[in-house]
């Protein structure tokens, strides 16, 4: 199993929304970054991520599951990008922010601290396991 972070404006699309579409799950769509896409052609079906609130929040509020693998984003009329679907497992008992991440030193290589505005990214296996203890997990 590998793990990821996806990253979504609240506004846009929330955890909360992403629990209302139940184990059927959502279209992780939008995405126009290439690398952002490329990870998501690498997901398989059963992978986790964390569920990440930009913008003003900047929190891992949820662990979601790719629950459908790669395919055409159905918003993208160019057909260069694709997506994943992926479906909430479980909120976290306490949210993890960026400054909680950033202020961990065994997660100063994690990409969210790295490459904060990649949308899409890999986690290892250690960083998950670490942030899924700060959130309470």
């Amino acid at each position: 199993m590998a793990y990821w972070l996806f990253k979504s404006e609240p506004e846009t699309w929330s955890w909360d929304m992403q629990v209302k579409k139940g184990k059927r799950g959502q279209e992780w769509d939008g995405v126009r970054n290439y690398t952002a896409r490329n990870h998501m052609r690498e997901m398989k079906t059963g992978d986790q991520g964390f569920f990440y609130h930009s913008g003003g929040e900047r929190a891992v509020v949820g662990i979601v599951e790719v629950v459908k693998e790669s395919h055409p984003d159905s918003t993208d009329d160019t057909g260069k990008f694709d997506c994943v679907d992926i479906a909430a497992v479980k909120p976290l008992p306490k949210p993890v922010t960026l400054a909680d991440v950033k202020a961990e030193p065994s997660l100063a290589e994690m990409i969210l601290v790295r490459q904060s505005r990649l949308s899409v990214q890999p986690v290892t296996a250690a960083e998950w396991k670490l942030v899924c203890k700060m959130g309470g997990l």
